[in-house]
Formats: C-alpha cells, structure tokens, sequence
C-alpha cells in the first residue's frame, strides 16, 4: 500500500482514460485536460472503462511514478461528487485507500480478496 502524506493533494478523472496511455499520455491529460502543473506534487488517479484497472501517476523531484493495479476480480467503485464542474474531482486519502483495498462506500461492503487458483477467463 501507498503512504500519501497529507499535504499531497489527490485527483480523480472522471471520465475513463485510455489505458494503453503511459506517463507522457498521462501527462497530457492532467496539464491539457485537467489545468494542472503535473510537477506541483499532486496525485492524479485514472480508471479504465470497465473500472478494473487503476493508474496512479505523481511527480517525486526527479521522475515521475506511475503505479498500476490490476484486479482479478470485481471492480475499483468510488461515488464522485456530481456538484463539482471539471474533469477530475479531488479525493481524500482515505477515500483513495478505500477505492484500492476494494471498499464501497455506497454499498458498505468490501471486495473479498483474490484466491489463487480462481483466475478470470
């Protein structure tokens, strides 16, 4: 699991993202899309189109991050505020660890976890 200090600001696309995108595809999303300087140290979250897959990418002084999870199971569930304008909404960090350990908020359940053995088709 991540450590994300407090002060590090974390952002959400709405919208699906391309996943054969790489941190230049990345970059140019969140500085043409989003309006954001990728070098100022926030977290930018991406989810595919069928929401089992999940990308984060964070500049660290000399390069950037770019983490991916995959599931082989079930899919990343986050309700996103509807009241906010804009191509990405900010997130809290508890609301990103819960996106990645598989809970949903809106359900009150969490994902099981993956056993060996069961793997998708």
């Amino acid at each position: 699991m991540l450590s994300v200090p407090a002060s590090v600001r974390i952002f959400i696309a709405r919208d699906a993202v391309d996943f054969r995108k790489a941190h230049n595809g990345l970059l140019s999303i969140v500085r043409d899309q989003f309006g954001d300087d990728p070098f100022a140290g926030g977290l930018f979250v991406f989810l595919n189109k069928s929401r089992d897959r999940v990308k984060l990418l964070q500049w660290d002084e000399d390069g950037f991050w770019l983490h991916y999870k995959r599931l082989e199971r079930g899919t990343f569930r986050l309700k996103l505020r509807d009241d906010v304008d804009g191509q990405r909404v900010m997130i809290t960090r508890a609301q990103l660890s819960m996106l990645l350990e598989g809970i949903d908020l809106e359900k009150r359940v969490i994902r099981k976890p993956f056993e060996l053995g069961k793997r998708r088709g």
